[in-house]
């Protein structure tokens, strides 16, 4: 299965660009990963104005039996095999789009579309961490499911 990473947003930090094309090279074998951006909204002293223009671009990108994943932290808490089961089962649902919101976060009406609300943790990441975390658990969910020694 191909799965996609949608982020809001360019990253501008190399070490997380290194790390993520270090998982995609990885992920190639098993149906491979792509990540595309969409366009951050700029802040004009509304929020929520904000969250809706992020949100509507993400939902114009997504294909009709996409299998929507939101990264958010009102989400689902999961450990690995939990992330892994939800990968198990989206192989059977279409392709998984997985997204990481801008920073002011994902509107309602987005999380309302999601197949799945999850958070990547507990703790506030910033969105280069969450984009490394994300690929990294993505790679360790493929090898949990395969039985590759990684998962360990």
């Amino acid at each position: 299965m191909k799965y996609r990473v949608l982020v809001v947003g360019k990253p501008r930090c190399a070490w997380s660009n290194d790390a993520v094309t270090s998982y995609m090279r990885r992920l190639r074998g098993q149906g491979g990963i792509e990540e595309t951006h969409v366009k951050a909204e700029t802040f004009r002293g509304d929020v929520t104005a904000v969250q809706q223009a992020e949100s509507a671009r993400i939902l114009k990108a997504l294909g009709p039996k996409d299998q929507l994943i939101v990264l958010d932290e009102r989400g689902v808490r999961v450990d690995t095999q939990g992330f892994a089961s939800i990968l198990k089962e989206g192989q059977t649902r279409g392709r998984l789009v997985f997204v990481i919101g801008g920073a002011y976060g994902h509107h309602a009406t987005l999380r309302e579309r999601a197949w799945k609300v999850l958070r990547l943790s507990d703790l506030i990441l910033n969105h280069e961490v969450a984009r490394v975390l994300l690929h990294e658990q993505i790679y360790r969910g493929v090898c949990v499911l395969s039985g590759h020694p990684y998962s360990h």
